[in-house]
């Protein structure tokens, strides 16, 4: 468990959960906080105990599908299962004290804050969401001008690791020719992706330009994080934010 590093911790809350330090045996040692992978639902609910100790009240999540939807939290919830989530990828709030939870295991976590903490998102970035905008739809749910929000980049899989066919690349290439720099051409007709710089341009265009990452690498942490292009078989780590 660690908190979000960034000048905002006055007025926002923010949380990247590790892989250390719960109640889950092999291969999903030990804080997997994903129902869905295969582990022991009742370690896994325990490991949410332990997370929820660090919270002001339960999280809000989604079932995440790889969309650009993004759904907006107006009332504080309990703790949804996950046949009752929203299938959406970004979560957005004005509400006091109610985290906002995105899960990963290689896609990258966004959390955005208005400057003045009475705004907060979190976005599942992954490259299906991040080719559908998903990062301009939270952005407009903001009633801050954009120059005035700032964002946070968690760990993901870093650009060594990240090989892609070059169907992500027209992806992203169809909707800014800029992106084809976010892209490491191979040998074998194959591409790396920096799923950072892709995040990054599409903020800068925005008029974003408050970012922060430690730029960390899901797949070369095996000790630290969860990863699925590494393991397949594997646990989830979550990233929160909330307003304080």
């Amino acid at each position: 468990m660690q908190l979000v590093d960034w000048p905002l911790h006055q007025v926002v809350g923010g949380i990247q959960t590790t892989r250390l330090g719960g109640c889950s045996r092999p291969p999903y040692s030990s804080f997997n906080l994903g129902y869905h992978v295969g582990d022991d639902e009742n370690v896994v609910l325990a490991n949410h105990r332990v997370l929820n100790e660090f919270l002001p009240s339960p999280a809000f999540w989604l079932d995440q599908v790889h969309s650009a939807n993004v759904v907006e939290v107006t009332n504080s919830v309990t703790e949804k299962k996950l046949s009752d989530r929203p299938k959406a990828d970004a979560l957005y709030t004005k509400l006091k004290a109610q985290p906002l939870a995105i899960m990963t295991a290689d896609c990258l976590p966004i959390l955005l804050a208005s400057n003045n903490g009475k705004e907060v998102a979190a976005v599942h970035g992954g490259w299906r969401p991040l080719a559908g905008n998903i990062i301009e739809k939270t952005i407009e749910k903001f009633t801050a001008p954009n120059q005035q929000i700032s964002a946070w980049l968690g760990p993901a899989i870093g650009p060594t690791a990240f090989e892609v066919g070059s169907d992500v690349v027209n992806a992203f290439t169809r909707i800014n020719s800029s992106h084809i720099d976010d892209f490491t051409e191979l040998e074998n007709q194959k591409y790396l992706a920096d799923i950072f710089a892709i995040a990054k341009r599409q903020l800068f265009a925005l008029g974003i330009a408050q970012i922060y990452s430690q730029y960390e690498c899901t797949f070369s942490s095996p000790s630290k994080y969860f990863s699925y292009r590494r393991d397949a078989i594997t646990g989830r780590l979550a990233t929160l934010i909330w307003r304080k």
